[in-house]
């Protein structure tokens, strides 16, 4: 009814259907997810839509919505195949900071194998199994210390809004890139370099002719300045660590 509320589809009991002659062959979420996630890794979130699912499929749309309802819960099931690609161990080392180094390298791999991911992740709230596997595996870095639960959920907040926001800067990147043609090397030594050469003569700016001239980070390829970044927030959560733990 058009007036229900909507559920959300890890509350959903999944159908099941056999497939057989005389029978309209079954599919199941997992089938449709992945060529979900196929398209959009190749076209974009936008094109994953239910009729191109099914085209894939060679089945009509409506027949797909007897498994996933809505495109929100498409979307949700998206996120959390791609989170299921992220490999750590059952529980954190006793060292909370290789353990969130690991996490924020395998963050970083699947929101590269899959552009659309980090977006759709920061849009909405979504709470899959495979994400909530992740979330706890965080939290868990840093269960030993003996801080407050509400610390250590601001910790994880601190280091998720650089993953992602590091994430989707490198993916911008590398989506101007193939819109120009040019790699980013490229792009920054013909299009942008000259005028940013008139600046620095200029002195107009002396910050930023510093940042251009003498920084070393500026420099770095996309991984090292990842993990440079990742370093500086993660010796800012030591610092806040010594601060707050109870004496």
């Amino acid at each position: 009814m058009a007036d229900e509320e909507p559920t959300s589809i890890w509350m959903q009991p999944e159908l099941h259907e056999r497939s057989g002659p005389g029978r309209r062959p079954g599919y199941s979420r997992d089938q449709i997810t992945r060529t979900a996630v196929g398209i959009a890794d190749a076209e974009g979130v936008e094109a994953a839509t239910m009729r191109r699912i099914a085209s894939e499929l060679g089945t009509g749309a409506m027949s797909l919505y007897r498994y996933v309802p809505r495109r929100d819960d498409l979307f949700d099931l998206m996120i959390d195949l791609a989170m299921s690609e992220i490999e750590l161990p059952d529980h954190p080392s006793g060292d909370w900071r290789s353990a969130l180094t690991l996490l924020a390298q395998q963050i970083r791999a699947a929101g590269l194998r899959h552009p659309w991911l980090i977006a759709l992740l920061t849009s909405r709230p979504t709470l899959g199994p495979h994400l909530l596997r992740v979330h706890e595996f965080a939290l868990g870095a840093f269960e030993r210390i003996g801080l407050d639960i509400d610390d250590i959920t601001g910790f994880v907040g601190m280091l998720n809004d650089y993953i992602h926001s590091a994430i989707r800067r490198e993916i911008g990147w590398l989506e101007e890139a193939r819109r120009t043609g040019l790699d980013p090397e490229r792009w920054k030594r013909d299009y942008m370099g000259p005028y940013v050469r008139q600046v620095v003569e200029s002195g107009a700016f002396p910050l930023f002719s510093r940042s251009v001239l003498d920084s070393r980070t500026a420099h770095l390829g996309p991984g090292e300045r990842f993990r440079h970044g990742l370093d500086r927030i993660l010796d800012a959560i030591a610092a806040l660590i010594t601060s707050t733990r109870p004496r």
